[in-house]
């Protein structure tokens, strides 16, 4: 069971909170208890009742670029000088935006796995950021007959994905 360490939501909420207000844009922040347990990593949802439409989507960037660097700063420095078996992973959301791009990621994952299996080629998934990638990763790991790796440098790294190779005996092997 995975349990999450209050005093980390805590200073995640915290250290949030003075980024946006030291941005210009003071909103409050929660964490999401169910998405926490669900995903294993502490979600913090930016509440933008406050903010206008234009702020949410500066806060976003395009495709998810300015919340992707405030959610790799968060996991940089509130991880500082943990230990690796200790280190926390916290996502940011705001306006629903993680929750659409986890189901967009996932159904683009499952293209991708349906196009190989019909195909029997490699399949490149580009455009994805590295907690993207992270995430298709994880998730193709459940589907025993396709495996993924990486290819390339950033920022032109690309998710592949392939037909998982078979033993002599026709089975899938799987990592």
């Amino acid at each position: 069971m995975f349990v999450m360490d209050l005093q980390k939501i805590e200073d995640g909420k915290q250290w949030l909170e003075e980024v946006l207000r030291l941005s210009g844009l003071p909103c409050a922040v929660d964490a999401d208890a169910v998405k926490t347990e669900l995903e294993q990593s502490c979600w913090l949802v930016i509440d933008h009742a406050s903010l206008s439409p234009e702020q949410t989507q500066s806060l976003i960037g395009e495709g998810g670029v300015v919340l992707d660097a405030i959610q790799y700063l968060a996991n940089t420095i509130l991880n500082i000088g943990q230990a690796d078996d200790l280190q926390t992973a916290y996502t940011i959301e705001l306006g629903g935006y993680r929750v659409q791009r986890q189901m967009e990621l996932q159904q683009m994952a499952e293209a991708a796995a349906q196009q190989v299996r019909e195909t029997g080629e490699e399949y490149e998934m580009v455009a994805l950021s590295s907690a993207e990638r992270r995430q298709v990763h994880t998730y193709l790991k459940a589907f025993e007959d396709v495996e993924t790796y990486s290819r390339g440098k950033e920022p032109d790294r690309r998710l592949v994905v392939r037909l998982a190779p078979e033993d002599a005996d026709g089975i899938v092997e799987v990592d």
